[in-house]
């Protein structure tokens, strides 16, 4: 594509030459600009040089009079590249509209300087740069623009006070800093206003009330201070007013009460005081209302049920007092009511259960009394649309309503930290649509309903801190869904159900301080999503069991259990009860026959001593054999290096064929004896690390080369010998710059080992974490390593390859900085890809696995390289462990990235180390890439010869196609 692209260039100016008269510029304009395209989705192949008009074109629309192009909207082809110099050509272009796509590159100015251009919209995607001021100093008749949703910077250019007949800006989602320009209240077409996720900052100064046909102004999420302008109430015609996320101070100026027209007034996350004005009632307009998170006080006035209009209210993170006020029952209309967080006294109103509301919550209150409530049966239908239900940490007693089950379309129930005394209600199970069910923190006593089985939607469920008793119903299986199970500090008893373990989304287990017995089920080590299992202070016996993440589980997850035996727990475990054997004294002894009293004797012996007897007989036997084994292996090696010369060649074997003490060593090229001999292939001091698969040492050939010897650990596992020589031949054949070459093999039945070349620099792993190595990668040299990374791994798959055990361990870096990634293959080397096995060798890999290793019905295909490429991607630019521990927390890489992308706080994700040494449009693409690569859908993530493209692509976008820019 980018071969074709280039010819495209630069023959077209002699091609159009020759083209019919007819050619015109829009056809020649629009050629050129695809050139400078990717077009990974087809979509622009209607577009040809050879016709010679583009109006049937797609995306493209033309007046019909004048047969010249007028619009070109290209909304989410999937497009990526420059936005170039071509569409100049395009006199008569009024809308451009190019949004949703995947643009690089800075805004070119000229693109508002057509007379007739009217509409601009580049927004969501991945333009950087400042706003040019030449933008709008020749904007004509340009009416809207946005350029919402990139990565652009810098100031507003104060030239956009020039642009009068605009009538909508949108710069939203981007990272424009300083004040707002001056002029911008002289817009007086201005009708939208977006510069909302931004860091603009400094006092919103007066002047508001010029934009007399305003009606919308978004500048939430900026870093502005000071108080509202007072006069913004000049702006009669405002209908969305959003101020939230700033700094921004003071009472509410009076003049907000003659927004007559608003229906949407947010103010969230600022540090507004005071008590809210009655006049607040007399916005009657208002159908949403924002005033969370700030510092009012005073009561909630009861003007506020003069709203008829209102369907959204959230007060809540406030200093308000008093109690809900009873004129809110007038809102008839509301859906959503947050007053949580707050000082609100008194008993819950009953009209919140009247009112028809999909979410309310009013946590974290002093709200008290007993919990009255309607039958839920008799006015079933005022519930049928409650998705949220949180009456969390008040002072609420009462009981459960036994028919709670009514409220079918339930998400989250929440009725923690309050005194709730009775049962659970079997009509919990009914709650199939409920995701997060808590309970904790009250006084509930009986047992956990078995019926909790049909509530098969839940993700949490939290019954911690109660009085609850009997056993864990084994229907809790039935809730397939589940990542977090928090029933400790109860009086629980009975076995843990084996049935736990077919809960394979678990990752939060607490079983702790209850009276749980009996032994632990051996399926949960099967428990791959496992991150905190905590059973300690219960009456459990037995053995911990071995694998997965009970290797790694913490002392104090398992303590105050006497009986419990392990490693862990620093207590052996018998090989069975001691139950003793007591021998027939009257029995005659078999050496003799005879009956006498003399040769009659009591023998009483435990099984447990027996065992132990023949233990240490097989473990004797066992030392010695390995002894033999080891003599043996030496000798075997010895006489294979001195008994003969090792020359290059696939097929050459320098072992007798019928000598099994000899083994056979292969070197691809080139003639190969070790200059030690044999005997210090293997040398401890030389030891480079370990693997899943094999221990690594460095070893000197005679011709003072240093190469690396992998001893495998998988003989038990491995391939017979033809197919193991078949394998390594096939992985001899493998080149590439970026990948660690195999020079050879040596096979005896039960010791192989690989030859590598070997890597001067170490591991990726060791220059980011370890030591004073972790300053010297800059981010020229980290993106290096990611596009070799890459490279290596698509030259993989394009051989049918799968790694498999992709990791900063298994990255190499040479003298000159380039990465190899190296232990490619290995995984071919086992009789069958056996998960179970695959996951026990690649333990290490923690945080690099794919979700489908986890799930036996989905294939595995190269989609689990690309996981693990995205998750080091995340790994080099952050310089983060892809799973790091806290003290008491568990940070996964891929989770704290991808939430820092939604707070719109990318940047802080950046290795400090760099100081901000880095080009952010660059990074931010890179990051971006890796949460893409990382997706826990396999179909979302790209193959790996598109990786190479974008990275390409970012590095240097359209290098050697400047004149188009």
């Amino acid at each position: 594509m980018g071969v074709k692209c280039f010819f495209l260039v630069v023959l077209l100016p002699f091609l159009v030459q020759s083209l019919d008269p007819t050619f015109n510029d829009d056809v020649l304009g629009l050629i050129v600009f695809k050139a400078g395209l990717v077009d990974l989705k087809g979509k622009l192949t209607s577009w040809s040089e050879d016709d010679n008009s583009p109006c049937n074109w797609i995306g493209v629309k033309c007046d019909p009079r004048m047969n010249r192009v007028v619009e070109l909207n290209l909304d989410g082809f999937s497009l990526s590249g420059h936005i170039g110099r071509g569409l100049l050509r395009l006199q008569f272009l009024q809308v451009l509209s190019l949004s949703n796509n995947n643009f690089t590159g800075t805004i070119n100015p000229a693109l508002a300087h057509f007379g007739t251009m009217q509409s601009i919209d580049l927004s969501e995607n991945n333009l950087f740069g400042s706003i040019p001021d030449e933008f709008f100093r020749q904007c004509g008749s340009l009416r809207q623009v946005s350029f919402a949703n990139n990565n652009l910077s810098g100031p507003i250019p104060e030239s956009l006070s020039f642009c009068t007949s605009l009538v909508s800006v949108n710069f939203s989602s981007n990272q424009l800093s300083g004040q707002l320009p001056s002029g911008i209240w002289f817009l007086r077409s201005l009708q939208s206003l977006d510069l909302s996720n931004n860091l603009l900052e400094g006092e919103i100064l007066k002047g508001i009330a010029n934009l007399y046909d305003l009606r919308a102004i978004k500048l939430g999420n900026n870093r502005f201070s000071g108080k509202i302008p007072e006069d913004i109430g000049g702006c009669s015609l405002l209908q969305v007013v959003d101020f939230s996320e700033n700094s921004l101070s003071g009472s509410l100026p009076d003049s907000l009460q003659r927004l007559n027209s608003c229906t949407s007034l947010n103010l969230h996350g600022n540090s507004f005081t005071g008590e809210v004005p009655d006049w607040i009632g007399g916005l009657t307009n208002l159908e949403s209302l924002d005033l969370s998170v700030n510092k009012f006080s005073g009561r909630i006035p009861a003007s506020l049920g003069k709203l008829g209009l209102l369907k959204r209210l959230n007060v809540s993170m406030n200093q308000f007092t008093g109690e809900l006020p009873e004129s809110m029952a007038n809102c008839v209309g509301i859906l959503a009511l947050d007053i949580s967080q707050n000082k609100l006294t008194g008993n819950l109103p009953p009209w919140i259960f009247q009112m028809g509301l999909q979410s309310v919550s009013v946590s974290g209150n002093r709200l008290g009394g007993s919990f009255r409530y309607p039958s839920f049966t008799s006015a079933k239908d005022s519930y049928q649309g409650l998705q949220v239900l949180d009456f969390s940490s008040n002072a609420l007693s009462g009981e459960i309503p036994s028919d709670i089950g009514v409220l079918s379309t339930l998400l989250l129930l929440n009725m923690s930290r309050n005194h709730l005394f009775g049962s659970i209600p079997a009509s919990i199970g009914e709650l199939k649509a409920t995701k997060v069910l808590d309970l904790s923190y009250n006084w509930l006593n009986g047992s956990i309903p078995s019926e909790i089985g049909g509530a098969v939607s839940l993700k949490e469920l939290r019954l911690e801190k109660n009085f609850l008793s009997g056993k864990i119903p084994s229907q809790i299986k039935n809730c397939s869904s589940l990542t977090s199970l928090i029933l400790s500090h109860n009086n629980l008893t009975g076995s843990i159900p084996a049935a736990i373990a077919n809960l394979s989304n678990l990752q939060y287990v607490d079983f702790s301080f209850n009276g749980l017995s009996g032994t632990l089920p051996k399926g949960l080590t099967n428990l791959s999503h496992l991150v905190s299992f905590n059973i300690s202070h219960n009456h459990l016996q037995g053995e911990l069991p071995v694998g997965g993440f009970f290797n790694t589980i913490s002392t104090s997850s398992v303590s105050g259990n006497p009986s419990l035996c392990g490693s862990v727990v620093n207590r052996s475990c018998p090989a069975v009860q001691n139950k003793p054997i007591v021998l027939n004294p009257n029995s005659s002894e078999p050496s003799t026959g005879s009956s006498s009293p003399n040769h009659r004797h009591r023998i009483v012996l435990s099984i447990s001593a027996l065992i132990a007897i023949g233990a240490a007989a097989v473990i004797a036997i066992g030392v010695v054999a390995v002894t033999v084994l080891n003599v043996h292996a030496r000798s075997s090696m010895s006489r294979a290096a001195t008994a003969l010369s090792f020359s290059g060649g696939e097929d050459y074997s320098c072992s007798p064929s019928k000598d099994p003490n000899y083994g056979k060593l292969v070197m691809f090229s080139g003639d190969a004896e070790f200059a030690a001999g044999a005997h210090a292939l293997l040398n401890k001091d030389c030891e480079l690390g370990r693997g899943g698969f094999g221990v690594v040492y460095r070893t000197i050939l005679q011709d003072g080369r240093s190469v690396a010897i992998k001893k495998l650990t998988v003989s038990g596992l491995i391939k017979s010998q033809e197919d193991f020589e078949k394998e390594m031949k096939k992985l001899g054949k493998i080149q590439h710059p970026n990948l660690v070459a195999l020079e050879g093999y040596y096979w005896t039945p039960t010791l192989q080992l690989l030859i590598y070349e070997f890597v001067a620099n170490g591991s990726l792993y060791k220059h980011l974490h370890d030591g004073l190595s972790r300053n010297c990668l800059t981010w020229r040299q980290r993106f290096n390593i990611i596009l070799g990374m890459a490279k290596g791994l698509a030259h993989l798959h394009r051989m049918n390859i799968i790694h498999y055990n992709l990791k900063s361990t298994n990255v190499l870096i040479d003298s000159s900085g380039e990465p190899k990634v190296g232990d490619f293959g290995l995984a071919r080397l086992l009789p069958m890809l056996d998960r179970c096995i695959l996951s026990s060798k690649i333990q290490s890999a923690l945080g690099y696995m794919a979700p489908e290793f986890a799930c036996r019905t989905v294939k595995i295909t190269e989609k689990c390289d690309v996981y693990g490429f995205g998750v080091l991607v995340l790994e080099v630019v952050t310089g983060k462990r892809p799973v790091e521990y806290m003290e008491d927390d568990v940070v996964v890489l891929c989770d704290m990235v991808r939430g820092a992308l939604e707070d719109g706080r990318m940047e802080e994700c950046i290795d400090g180390r760099l100081r901000n040494n880095f080009p952010a449009d660059e990074a931010i693409p890179v990051i971006k890439l890796g949460l893409i690569c990382a997706s826990q859908v396999p179909s979302n993530r790209p193959d790996m010869e598109e990786v190479v493209n974008i990275l390409e692509l970012i590095q240097c976008p359209l290098d050697g196609q400047e004149e188009l820019e």
